[in-house]
């Protein structure tokens, strides 16, 4: 009964830590997962565009996870692998995808055409968000598997053509969920809190650290309820639901980051992908 009890666990196990990688999405804004080597050396250390790439363990393998920045050329890419016996090159391809265009009207053109004092806030406040973005810790990663945040209609998926006012904007970064005002914000994974704050943009806003430069971003917050420092559990509230920075109404503006680069953030919730078929891995 042990033994059966104990094969039980072991097989739990091993199916968590296959479904522990996202995904995969080999398009700008995508993630792609590759086989980077056996677990029976060291973590390899993983170059893509010269910025450190999270590397994981998957069903006794280790697989770099590598964030497409949207600016992505369709086509051939490769990695860089630095082992304890070599360095290689590991290629992968991306394919084009056309995002759709979402036009969107503003009543504060303010938050469309700042004016000079709001050009010299949002100058000041770019070092803190950049060092929140840029931050990398060696701590493993143990599962890429999110929750959402908060339970809400998905209202604007990630990569949209944006257009203020009739005027183009940088693409959609994260994920939009509508919910009214006060609506609980909830760690999607363990994490610690790297920084919080209100923004020009993004207004109330907190960021988390969850290892080897997998940060998340959650905008718009009406109020925040932890502090830079402190360590969260998935589900451990972070805030609520506003409508603070630049929107048309109370949403929670989802942002992943991978290799300092944003990513879509639904490919890390199982529950999004249900009607798709198992993730692919590149070797």
């Amino acid at each position: 009964m042990n033994k059966l009890f104990l094969a039980c666990l072991l097989f739990i196990s091993q199916l968590s830590i296959v479904h522990a990688l996202p995904k995969q999405l080999a398009v700008p804004g995508g993630v792609v997962n590759i086989d980077v080597g056996a677990i029976d050396t060291p973590a390899p250390k993983v170059l893509f565009q010269k910025k450190r790439v999270l590397v994981i363990e998957n069903n006794h393998r280790w697989f770099a996870v590598v964030g497409i920045p949207l600016k992505t050329k369709a086509g051939n890419h490769a990695i860089l692998v630095n082992s304890q016996e070599q360095e290689s090159l590991i290629g992968f391809e991306v394919i084009d995808k056309e995002y759709p265009a979402q036009y969107i009207t503003i009543k504060n053109k303010r938050m469309v055409n700042p004016n000079p004092v709001d050009i010299k806030r949002i100058t000041s406040e770019r070092p803190a968000i950049n060092k929140a973005l840029n931050t990398w810790t060696e701590q493993p990663v143990d599962s890429l598997t999110f929750s959402l945040p908060v339970q809400g209609r998905l209202s604007s998926p990630f990569g949209l053509k944006r257009f203020f006012n009739n005027q183009p904007k940088n693409p959609h970064s994260g994920l939009d969920i509508a919910a009214t005002t006060g609506t609980a914000i909830t760690a999607p994974a363990a994490g610690l809190v790297i920084n919080t704050g209100g923004y020009y943009y993004n207004g109330n806003t907190v960021f988390l650290d969850h290892g080897q430069g997998l940060v998340t971003g959650y905008f718009h917050l009406s109020k925040i309820t932890v502090k830079t420092g402190q360590l969260v559990e998935s589900g451990t509230k972070l805030g609520e639901v506003g409508s603070t920075g630049r929107v048309t109404g109370p949403h929670l503006h989802w942002n992943v980051y991978l290799n300092k680069t944003k990513v879509d953030p639904a490919l890390f919730v199982p529950e999004l992908n249900q009607t798709t078929e198992t993730t692919e891995t590149i070797q």
